[in-house]
C-alpha cells in the first residue's frame, strides 16, 4: 500500500539524518562534547529541516513526518539502550528529549520564517544550548540551515514521498557563497 511505500521511505528519510552527516565535524566545529545528547541535538536538527519540507506535500507529507519522528524515537531508545542507561534513566532522559525535541521544532520553525537573528537565536537555545561564545559558530550553522533549506526545497516532492533519499550540503564549502547568493538577472542593453 501508498502507506507501507511512505514509512519505508520515512525510516529511509531518517537514516539520511544519521548516516549522512558528519556528527564529529559538528561536534568539533561546534565545540559539543561527544555525547547522545549532543548526537541527538544534531539528528533533530536534521530531523526537523526533512519536517519542514514533507509538511509541503499534503497528507502523505504529514504522514511521512509522524515516521520520521518515530523512527527518530525509536534509534534514540535503542541507542540510549546499547549505552547502557538503565531503564528508569531511559525514560527520563526520554521525556527531556521530547520536550526539548517540541520546543526545539517550535523555534526552528520560527526561526526558518523570519530573520538570521531569530533562527540564530533558536540555534543558541537548542542546538548550543545556551552556550556558544563563539558568534561564528552561530553564524556557521545559521548558514548551513539556509543552504540547507534552500537545498532540499529543491527536491522533487514526489520523489522524496517515495525514496526519502535526502543528500545534505556539507558544513563547510569551499566555495558556499555561490550558493546562497541569488543570481542577479542580467538585462542587454535595452534594459531586457
Amino acid at each position: 500500500t501508498r502507506e507501507t511505500k511512505i514509512k519505508i521511505a520515512a525510516l529511509r528519510m531518517y537514516t539520511c539524518c544519521v548516516e549522512r552527516v558528519n556528527y564529529d565535524e559538528f561536534f568539533e566545529r561546534c565545540s559539543l562534547p561527544d555525547t547522545l545528547g549532543s548526537w541527538f541535538l544534531i539528528a533533530q536538527l536534521h530531523v526537523w529541516m526533512c519536517l519542514v519540507r514533507m509538511r509541503q506535500e499534503g497528507r502523505a507529507g504529514k504522514y511521512m513526518c509522524r515516521y520520521v519522528v518515530h523512527s527518530m524515537w525509536e534509534d534514540v531508545e535503542q541507542r540510549s539502550k546499547i549505552m547502557g542507561i538503565d531503564a528508569i534513566h531511559r525514560k527520563e532522559a526520554m521525556k527531556a528529549m521530547t520536550e526539548n525535541f517540541y520546543a526545539a521544532i517550535f523555534g526552528y520553525d520560527e526561526g526558518v520564517l523570519s530573520d538570521d537573528c531569530v533562527l540564530a537565536a533558536a540555534l543558541w537555545r537548542n542546538l548550543f544550548s545556551r552556550q556558544c561564545e563563539d558568534p561564528r559558530q552561530l553564524e556557521l550553522m545559521v548558514e548551513y540551515v539556509r543552504k540547507q533549506m534552500q537545498y532540499i526545497d529543491a527536491l522533487d516532492g514526489e520523489d522524496l514521498l517515495l525514496t526519502g533519499e535526502v543528500k545534505w550540503r556539507p558544513l563547510v564549502e569551499e566555495n558556499a557563497q555561490s550558493i546562497v547568493k541569488v543570481v542577479a538577472p542580467t538585462y542587454n542593453d535595452a534594459g531586457l
